[in-house]
């Protein structure tokens, strides 16, 4: 039995771990900040059911507490803590995750470095950006495209430093679209089933064809705990489930494992051209299969002139 840390203990994934923890006979110490990204109310049923003996809770933020004592005799640290989400990380919103993730990553590394105490790192396959290459190797240049996907590429280069200048020993895990129960009720997978369930409708922007690879949660618990287990010092992973889905093959399994249609609204993404047409009188003439026609035409052409 030995004793690990889990940070975001509170949330989706931490909570799962901290139980398959438990129930391996581990002791687990969970902290969780319990920010307001999403309900209170949705966190603490995770934590009422780690709730025994050998767990214990602490109301933590890593950005600004003093973090020895959570770290005094574990064998090691599960940092799953983080402001998450793409589309919040834009503008003012950025220092947020500045806070929350470089500034408390820095803090948590740099406590577990002096405790000599392992660290899991929960990165996420945002680092990528619009990966190049296809299926994305952990090889692949990390080209982030987002503030958040800043963030969690500035603290791999914080373990990195940690590795290299202070010793630390630390595992990153690149995960990819994690799902399942008590995901974030932010995240497309569960408001698809929230709306099936309570019969509310959910809306699509676009055709819903757009796809990436999903893991479920069960399995990245599993990813984690071998990380910590196995993996050697330095090593980056990605955890992902090895299928690509998309929104529409989502909802056809989810109607038929639930015996319902799902309400969904397909909202084209198109531009909004009524100034245009309004102030100018512009409208586009040529349909689709007009222009590629033409293009077509051109290219035929380029090709027979070389």
């Amino acid at each position: 039995m030995s004793r690990y840390l889990v940070t975001g203990c509170a949330g989706f994934i931490g909570s799962q771990l901290a139980a398959a923890l438990l129930a391996a006979g581990h002791e687990v110490a969970g902290v969780d900040a319990m920010s307001d990204y999403y309900a209170r109310a949705l966190k603490e049923p995770n934590l009422a059911g780690l709730e025994g003996g050998s767990f214990s809770f602490a109301e933590v933020d890593l950005a600004d507490a003093p973090l020895e004592p959570h770290l005094e005799g574990v064998a090691g640290v599960f940092h799953l803590a983080a402001q998450p989400g793409v589309r919040g990380s834009w503008g003012e919103s950025f220092a947020r995750y500045v806070r929350d993730n470089l500034l408390a990553t820095q803090r948590l590394l740099e406590a577990a470095a002096a405790a000599g105490a392992r660290v899991v790192f929960a990165s996420s396959s945002s680092v990528y950006g619009n990966a190049e290459v296809y299926p994305t190797s952990e090889d692949a240049r990390p080209q982030p495209i987002s503030p958040y996907g800043v963030t969690k590429l500035g603290c791999e280069h914080l373990a990195a430093a940690y590795a290299s200048q202070a010793g630390a020993d630390v595992v990153v895990l690149r995960y990819f679209t994690v799902y399942g129960p008590r995901q974030r009720p932010d995240m497309a997978f569960a408001r698809i089933t929230y709306a099936l369930v309570a019969g509310t409708e959910f809306h699509v922007y676009g055709d819903g064809r757009q796809s990436r690879d999903v893991t479920y949660v069960g399995d990245a618990v599993e990813a984690t705990l071998a990380a910590m287990a196995l993996a050697p010092s330095g090593a980056v992973y990605n955890v992902g489930g090895g299928t690509e889905a998309s929104l529409r093959d989502a909802i056809e399994i989810l109607e038929r494992l639930a015996g319902r249609r799902l309400d969904a609204r397909y909202e084209p993404v198109a531009a909004d051209t009524s100034r245009i047409r309004a102030e100018l009188g512009w409208a586009p003439a040529t349909s689709l299969e007009q222009g590629l026609a033409a293009q077509l035409a051109w290219a035929a052409g380029t090709v027979a002139r070389q």
